[in-house]
This record gives C-alpha cells, sequence and structure tokens, in this order.
C-alpha cells in the first residue's frame, strides 16, 4: 500500500521513512499537495560469479588456442625463429 507524505513531514521523519521503503513499502513524497518523487527499496545485488552475455559471451575455444605459432607464420611476422 502507498503511503502519501508532505515534504516537510517527510524532512522530519526521513529516516524511518527509508526504514520503511527499505521493507518493502511504497512511500511518495507530496510537495504543494501534488506526488512529487516516490521511495522505494533498490533491488539487492545479484551474489556469485557474473556471467558473459551477447558478444562477450565464448561459444567456443580451440584447445591449441594458445600453442606457439608455427615458424612459417612466425617469419611472415618479422620474427625468426631459428636465428
Amino acid at each position: 500500500m502507498t503511503k502519501i507524505f508532505n515534504l516537510a513531514d517527510a524532512q522530519n521523519q526521513l529516516a524511518s521513512l527509508v526504514d520503511r521503503a527499505a521493507a518493502g513499502e511504497e512511500i511518495v513524497i507530496s510537495k504543494d499537495g501534488q506526488p512529487h518523487v516516490k521511495l522505494v527499496a533498490v533491488p539487492a545485488a545479484k551474489k556469485g560469479p557474473r556471467e558473459p552475455s551477447g558478444l562477450l559471451k565464448i561459444k567456443w575455444i580451440s584447445p591449441d588456442f594458445d600453442d606457439p605459432l608455427p615458424p612459417e607464420l612466425l617469419k611472415q611476422f618479422g620474427y625468426d625463429p631459428d636465428p
């Protein structure tokens, strides 16, 4: 249920209104008789490791991904594997 408080009352009891909003109650603060702002709880942060999605999600990686490059490819980059 939504509770409406005028700005002056909200200023005097802000700490208790924040506690009530954190507990799940919806608090509306009015100014000049018109609803102005709403206090609601912030959703809890997700815990645990983040899962990549979209372009960052790796679908497959070759088992030889970090193996050394073949000598013929290294020569194309100007590196002589056999000095």
